[in-house]
């Protein structure tokens, strides 16, 4: 997936730079979580990773109107893979907040300190422990007895692993103490080092593929179909947290780390109380001292608030909890030569560079490639062909060029000329105004584009469809089988060809083709999404699916949208919305008229209407089921929250509403639903009075969502 940010800093973004950036962040973010939940296979390093939520992050606290309905913020992981069952988490998996250096630690601490309210001479102590670099596990126990294991998923829905972690040597099947009758314990799967160098020597005489690093290796081995193999690999455990319990177990982070002990769990003995933020980052010094001695990969320290009564208070924020926040270790850095740059083409038309290095061993694992993102990021760094540069791993495969080392540029080096013709089909490739990336025109013409595009169509969050990988699209896309998403559901006519293919039984084809037939119902939201419609990710499928309920309403009015549109001035496209049908799409939360454009701007090419077409007489698209909000009053409501609020902090408030299924805004119009004002509200007040949106004291809000 290529990155296509900006290099404009995000307080001088305007209003529509930031809706296009958050687009394509969204995109691109999910498909870096798939390939690392999902697949354990990353595509970059945790910096590189992190850079790009902090970027989402940064443009999202600017422009909070623009809060997309798919935002990374609120996304764990990837969804889970459809080779094992289905595990609903009763309590969410959720991820953490970073802090990537001490000034970080002294903001959360003081954070929790603001939103609590405590005075300045109230000490916060936090538990702090390393951060296993692996696989997050969640055990059921009920009445004592083990029975079901469960991965983190996209942290509300996982995979069911029961078999194979009841393998592994620390996994009691009872637990020898009185513990609550349901109890969900929580915590990293790793393997050592040692034990990954075993693993490897043994898959190099057996002349199969290594893994990466220790972390690919026991994400591989815990998600093996055959559990016989997953036996044969020393897996271990620390566990550090809970999910679902029955009755409380301790009033403090700390005790329940001691009550996990007393049960038999492994608990990490490098856990320690720190009292303030002072403390807390010697014991990441600390640590980061001992890192290179220890026999497992960590990649950072995690602090949690030790009081569980504050942590209940403090609550969640998106995706990550309020309470806790992981202290990264600075990136591994390595030199080396840059060789080559290319250029990749993906479903959108975006063309990526890439930079192919000499080799190099940086933490432990050689990388030879690195994405640039785009042609603003080469431009930047004063990327060429040939520089020595600097480049960091944080854990993952594939590294980002940090640096380049001008000193030792060859003397006749030359600037990196980036191409103004597709490199698959030779069509034009312009940059749209405020975009970062370039794109080729070719549009389906293009063989890259519409390669990608089918493997989009049947990636796992799309069609989902068993058997049938990017390699099996190349091969079938080369051999003329599949050149469009409709031949994958007339495959069964071909059934004779694909028995002849090299490596292909009649068994795997037979299990190909019925998993093909499986596909034939499909909910509406995947629908959309398997299209790869440019900006739509899978919350905005959702959305769509949600608005319009089934397929023939939403491509009616998407329809008349693109007429609206096609009629519309130029000089008024930005500002203006003509027309219901798009007036009313951008009114859809999470999208405005830059992701509405591109909607638009699908279904109104012929080509792409004759796909959808073909495959709804092939298909049967559900209608979409519509959420019940009926147990809360405010759900679907807008809420503005002004003035000083006594009884709770704003952010306490905000968290409250959030969690009871409304959005809080910041700025009061016509579709807010109230205000809640506190002292000295200001002209927020006087503006919801002026509109006539209700206005509710604090007391009010309070009876309201029923204290």
């Amino acid at each position: 997936m290529s990155s296509e940010r900006s290099a404009t800093a995000v307080d001088q973004l305007t209003p529509e730079q930031a809706e296009q950036e958050l687009a394509q962040l969204a995109s691109e973010i999910a498909e870096h979580d798939l390939s690392y939940h999902q697949n354990d296979a990353p595509t970059i390093s945790d910096a590189d990773y992190d850079a790009l939520r902090r970027r989402n992050q940064d443009i999202e606290a600017r422009f909070p109107n623009l809060v997309r309905a798919d935002t990374p913020s609120e996304k764990v992981g990837a969804t889970a893979s459809s080779g094992f069952a289905k595990v609903q988490h009763a309590v969410p998996m959720l991820s953490l907040g970073n802090a990537f250096n001490d000034e970080d630690v002294h903001d959360f601490f003081g954070r929790v300190r603001r939103f609590l309210g405590l005075e300045d001479e109230e000490q916060i102590d936090v538990v702090a422990e390393p951060k296993i670099d692996g696989l997050s596990i969640s055990l059921r126990y009920e009445n004592g007895k083990f029975v079901m294991a469960a991965t983190r998923g996209d942290g509300q829905e996982g995979e069911n692993v029961t078999a194979n972690v009841a393998t592994m040597d620390e996994i009691s099947e009872t637990i020898a103490a009185a513990v609550p009758d349901v109890i969900e314990v929580r915590g990293e799967v790793y393997l050592g080092h040692a034990a990954f160098q075993a693993i490897n020597e043994q898959r190099e005489r057996d002349d199969e593929a290594t893994f990466a690093n220790p972390r690919n290796a026991a994400a591989g081995s815990l998600r093996q179909l055959d559990s016989t193999i997953t036996a044969q690999r020393p897996l271990q455990m620390f566990a550090y947290a809970w999910g679902e319990l029955a009755e409380p177990v301790a009033e403090t982070q700390w005790e329940f780390l001691q009550a996990l002990k007393r049960w038999g769990f492994p608990v990490n003995p490098l856990a320690r109380i720190c009292n303030n933020a002072e403390v807390a980052v010697a014991y990441h010094q600390e640590i980061s001292e001992l890192r290179a001695d220890l026999d497992y990969d960590i990649d950072g320290i995690v602090y949690k608030v030790n009081r569980l009564d504050w942590q209940q208070r403090l609550g969640f924020v998106s995706r990550a909890p309020r309470w806790a926040i992981a202290h990264k270790f600075p990136a591994e850095k390595a030199q080396t030569v840059l060789q080559e740059i290319t250029i990749q083409v993906g479903r959108t038309g975006a063309l990526t560079p890439v930079a192919n290095l000499a080799p190099i061993t940086v933490g432990g694992v050689v990388v030879s490639r690195a994405t640039l993102h785009n042609a603003d990021e080469i431009e930047r760094k004063g990327i060429r062909e040939g520089d020595t540069v600097i480049i960091q791993r944080a854990g993952d495969v594939i590294p980002q060029v940090v640096e380049v080392l001008q000193d030792k540029r060859p003397d006749d080096s030359k600037p990196f000329l980036f191409p103004n013709h597709c490199p698959e089909c030779g069509s034009l490739a312009v940059r749209e105004p405020d975009e970062a990336v370039i794109r080729c025109t070719g549009g389906l013409i293009c063989p890259a584009q519409k390669l990608e595009r089918l493997k989009h169509f049947v990636s796992r969050q799309a069609f989902d469809i068993d058997g049938l990988g990017g390699k099996h699209i190349d091969a079938f896309q080369a051999e003329g089988l599949v050149n469009t998403p409709g031949d994958i559901f007339r495959l069964r006519e071909n059934h004779e060809q694909l028995r002849k293919r090299e490596g292909w039984g009649d068994k795997s084809v037979d299990n190909l083709l019925a998993s093909i037939e499986q596909r034939r119902t499909i909910p509406l939201e995947r629908f959309i999404y398997a299209l790869g419609i440019r900006q739509v990710g899978q919350a905005t499928g959702r959305q769509l699916a949600l608005h319009y309920g089934s397929l023939v309403a939403w491509i009616s009015a998407m329809q008349q949208a693109t007429s609206e549109r096609q009629n519309t001035p130029d000089e008024f496209k930005k500002a203006e919305l003509v027309g219901d049908a798009f007036s009313g799409l951008c009114d859809i939360d999470g999208i405005g008229i830059s992701m509405a454009d591109d909607i638009v701007q699908f279904v109104g090419e012929p080509q792409n209407v004759a796909v959808i077409e073909d495959l709804a007489a092939s298909l049967y698209v559900e209608d979409a089921a519509q959420p019940d909000t009926s147990s809360s009053e405010i759900a679907g409501k807008t809420v503005v929250f002004t003035g000083t609020l006594e009884t709770i902090s704003r952010a306490e408030a905000k968290a409250t509403a959030e969690a009871l299924g409304a959005k809080v805004t910041g700025s009061v119009s016509k579709k807010t639903d109230f205000v809640v004002i506190g002292a000295d509200p200001g002209s927020k007040a006087t503006k919801a009075k002026d509109l006539g949106v209700p206005v509710l004291s604090e007391e009010d809000w309070q009876t309201l969502i029923g204290g």
